[in-house]
């Protein structure tokens, strides 16, 4: 996972409420096993409008979402997380998430910000013609006309993304650890490793 300590640039002024993760990524995207070209499945439905946020010049590509209240609700699937990444997305900033789906985004590296509605509105301002910036050390986000907004996010979840850390990552941190307890496991418990070799 890539470390998450900065996102700054566009950002889509999307704001739309109760965005579910079918909106993000319809069904029939969830066929395949690869995160691979799932962004161009991402909201897919809406991009059938010529006029959608989405497709404008001016945002394409924007590492950033402003979204609306309730975003990521609906069914579990971690396919609305791929989706994202696959179209460039890093952060996604809404006045609250569904628990899966922000439980999905941190584990893939992208940062979601809570933020209330009036400032939502204002980075919706913002958004149509000037980049914003996240900070995830100070927890912030500023705008080029002095704006700042402080944002709350889970220590651990913080730790995470800072050092660029997944679940697997985690657990090779803790390789010398893992290591030494199997080697106590040997020698106080060989038959543990017979037992094995007999599987084996």
């Amino acid at each position: 996972m890539e470390p998450v300590r900065q996102v700054e640039g566009r950002a889509y002024p999307f704001g739309m409420k109760n965005v579910d993760t079918d909106i993000i990524i319809p069904a029939h995207w969830l066929k395949t096993i690869s995160r691979d070209g799932l962004g161009r499945g991402a909201f897919e439905a809406l991009r059938k409008d010529p006029a959608n946020v989405f497709d404008r010049d001016d945002v394409k590509g924007a590492p950033i979402i402003v979204a609306g209240d309730n975003f990521g609700c609906g069914s579990s699937r971690e396919h609305a997380a791929w989706a994202l990444l696959d179209m460039g997305v890093k952060a996604v900033i809404a006045p609250s998430f569904s628990d899966i789906f922000s439980g999905n985004a941190f584990k893939n590296g992208i940062l979601t910000v809570v933020l209330p509605q009036e400032a939502i509105d204002r980075l919706m301002e913002v958004a149509e013609t000037d980049p914003i910036t996240i900070d995830l050390e100070s927890q912030t986000v500023t705008t080029p006309f002095q704006d700042r907004f402080t944002f709350e996010i889970d220590s651990f979840r913080k730790h995470c993304l800072l050092e660029g850390l997944d679940e697997v990552g985690l657990t090779l941190a803790r390789g010398d650890a893992i290591s030494a307890y199997e080697a106590r496991q040997a020698k106080d418990m060989p038959w543990f490793a017979k037992g094995t070799a007999l599987a084996a």
